[in-house]
């Protein structure tokens, strides 16, 4: 039987911290060549920046420097912009497209740009996309299909070829992390290894060489990641000991170790502990710590590091005003855009930085416009908060509660029981691997009370 959750939200009798009441807010994020894309609770999206592609997919060619909506889409998990294109993975593993085409990179068989979404032909069951100047596409059986801009083997099937087609890269398996660099691909496998094919000038691949591969190649010293970014000359990695690592190009302090030396073997990036998050932009690469403080490197001159400067660095800087940060991505150019847990977009650098005034900054500015941010429900005077971070959130979410044990439970939204964990006092954090990708309810029960909310898994 299907819980009346608008009930169990009228009767709370508590002032809660509810994340998703008649409001939105956003949850996901991601930065293009110059525009960037925006995944709301609602399952929504909004996009704003250059649009000479369609890239907005808000069905014209105009650029916009305030969000707009993304037509025609809903039940949206995940949202990754690439160079000129958007890629959008709904809760139904399909993959939707929209924006430049020249390549065949929207994979719906065609090479004509659209300024709505398309759906990319034959992929299902797909848990994760990337996007640069190809798309990269990964199912829930860990294999990984590419489609778009080949001709320095980045699709990774053998060939210099386009391809407007989503194409099964026939050497990768087990994979569990994904990302697209500028005319190269990594992904992470399930045993912590990590492999790299396409373009490798600078070294980017990691593998001791600086010849391109159309195939993967394993970079052998790489165990114990968790994660890959690809920027435009230069690779980054998360290890499960929250380190940093980064081969390729250095040219702007890229590899973030204290030198300007390009490397063709890993290098650890100095003064990074308890990182949770990576990404990379065309020059600069920013972390994520658990604190919710964000740290950038490498080239400045577009204010990409938002340290209050244009200067590049190569170590890790810390981003000026910014804290609470859950989630960054850097645009493929010269912007960073970053998540905060209220719900609130940042931005800085050069570009679009979703304002309507404001076209760079050395600082983080709010994204205006965008999705109305989560409010607080006070329904009498007694004051009570839960708080589960990070939401969204991948293989683990925390609770953090100031009162009696209780139990947490699980719901996808049609009210099947997903998950069901007992929490004692304090803080608590509960594996959740085996929760699909997705929107769910969160209902704590303590005391004979009943608290709700929203939460998302990408």
């Amino acid at each position: 039987m299907k819980r009346n959750y608008a009930l169990y939200f009228a009767t709370l009798y508590f002032t809660i911290t509810i994340l998703f009441p008649d409001n939105t807010s956003a949850q996901k994020i991601s930065g293009g060549a110059n525009h960037s894309l925006i995944l709301c609770s609602d399952s929504t999206a909004r996009a704003f920046g250059d649009n000479d592609y369609g890239q907005l997919g808000d069905g014209t060619n105009m650029n916009s420097q305030l969000p707009v909506s993304v037509i025609a889409l809903t039940g949206i998990i995940s949202v990754c912009a690439g160079s000129d294109h958007s890629l959008v993975l709904k809760n139904d593993g399909t993959v939707w497209a929209f924006g430049d085409n020249s390549y065949g990179e929207l994979g719906d068989g065609t090479n004509t740009d659209n300024n709505t979404p398309v759906q990319a032909i034959g992929l299902t069951d797909i848990t994760a996309i990337a996007a640069n100047y190809h798309s990269l596409a990964l199912k829930n059986d860990g294999t990984v299909w590419a489609f778009g801009e080949g001709g320095n083997g980045q699709l990774g099937n053998g060939a210099n070829a386009n391809s407007n087609l989503a194409i099964q890269i026939p050497s990768l398996t087990d994979i569990v992390s994904i990302a697209a660099g500028d005319y190269f691909s990594l992904a992470v496998k399930n045993n912590g290894t990590v492999w790299a094919w396409g373009s490798n000038g600078f070294g980017q691949l990691g593998n001791g060489t600086t010849v391109a591969s159309n195939v993967p190649l394993q970079i052998n010293s790489l165990t114990g990641f968790t994660s890959v970014a690809g920027g435009g000359t230069f690779s980054l990695g998360l290890k499960n000991d929250s380190t940093v690592w980064a081969w390729g190009g250095n040219s702007n302090g890229e590899l973030g170790n204290g030198t300007n030396t390009a490397s063709n073997v890993p290098v650890q990036v100095s003064n990074l502990t308890g990182i949770v998050a990576i990404t990379a932009g065309g020059k600069h690469g920013v972390a994520l710590k658990s604190d919710g403080s964000l740290w950038a490197w490498g080239g400045n001159l577009f204010n990409q590091l938002g340290d209050g400067t244009s200067t590049n660095s190569n170590i890790p800087v810390q981003v000026s005003t910014l804290t609470g940060a859950i989630s960054i991505d850097a645009g493929v150019n010269f912007h960073t855009v970053a998540l905060k847990n209220d719900g609130t977009v940042w931005s800085w650098g050069s570009g679009e930085l979703g304002s309507a005034t404001v076209f760079t900054s050395n600082v983080p500015i709010p994204v205006n416009g965008l999705c109305p941010v989560a409010t607080v429900i006070n329904e009498m005077n007694e004051s009570f908060v839960i708080t589960a971070y990070p939401n969204p959130f991948t293989n683990h979410i925390s609770f953090k509660k100031p009162f009696n044990d209780g139990e947490v439970i699980i719901y996808d939204l049609t009210g099947k029981e997903i998950l069901r964990q007992y929490l004692s006092q304090g803080e608590t954090t509960i594996n959740t691997e085996k929760i699909p990708a997705g929107f769910y309810l969160m209902n704590y029960q303590y005391d004979n009370k009943t608290v709700n909310s929203k939460i998302v898994k990408y």
